[in-house]
């Protein structure tokens, strides 16, 4: 766990009552896989340490080891600065709800210029009480189905490490492994286009006489669309060859 001397590099997520020693260690699992390991526990219900929860964090057991074990919620929260708490029911109180991915924005932001800031979980039977809810500065609500809006301990911990994760890293949301090939260039594929052309005349494709030219450009624009490889562009050649090679094989 996080040196609480040093600067804060990440929230602490804090379980609040937890009931299950298998959640709490699935828990832990998730927070790892999104590179957090600032664990408390706030009056589990089974006892501490728990080899239920050991069993379940599987690879992730130093979370455990490391967890700050706290009698109550305001030892739990007493260092931080911000505190956010999880749930996903209306509640008769006026606080700032976020989205699980608006709020570690903030929450990246806030630690970014030396606040720190914990997240509450609450235990899994029925969730935060309003007396713990009064104590955070905001809410995170998860946009669940309304008619099923119950979330599993260890899922919500890992929705909300996840957009953590997302917030402080340089990770694409989109990229292409190009598998040992280049895209492309515009000199191959107006090759591979006039190919194409060229053999599709020879067959007698482009009729009748009046729709030649635009299904010329229209096999053009395909081309245009398609985000080829070098790799696509020399195996559509290859299979072209080939088809002409087996029509001039047997005769056809």
């Amino acid at each position: 766990m996080s040196d609480p001397v040093a600067p804060p590099t990440q929230p602490a997520f804090v379980l609040v009552r937890p009931q299950m020693g298998e959640n709490i260690g699935a828990a832990a699992r998730a927070m790892w896989n999104f590179g957090l390991d600032a664990m408390r526990v706030m009056a589990p219900r089974d006892g501490w340490p728990n080899q239920n929860a050991v069993a379940m964090a599987s690879g992730a057991g130093r979370l455990l080891d490391q967890a700050m074990l706290c009698p109550d919620l305001p030892t739990a929260v007493a260092d931080s600065s911000f505190v956010f708490a999880t749930t996903a029911r209306s509640r008769d109180l006026t606080k700032p709800v976020f989205s699980p991915e608006a709020a570690m924005r903030l929450a990246a932001e806030k630690i970014a210029e030396g606040q720190r800031v914990a997240v509450l979980f609450g235990p899994e039977r029925a969730g935060l009480e309003n007396a713990e809810i009064a104590r955070a500065n905001a809410i995170i609500s998860v946009p669940v189905n309304p008619d099923f809006p119950s979330l599993n301990l260890a899922q919500c911990v890992l929705l909300t490490a996840y957009e953590w994760r997302r917030a402080t890293s340089d990770a694409a949301p989109q990229e292409t492994h190009m598998a040992g090939t280049d895209w492309a260039n515009g000199a191959e594929i107006e090759h591979l286009a006039q190919h194409y052309e060229d053999r599709m005349e020879t067959a007698g494709f482009f009729f009748p006489e009046h729709k030649a030219q635009s299904m010329r450009t229209n096999l053009r624009n395909m081309w245009s669309r398609m985000p080829l490889t070098r790799a696509d562009v020399q195996m559509l050649h290859g299979m072209l060859r080939q088809l002409v090679r087996w029509k001039t094989r047997d005769g056809e």
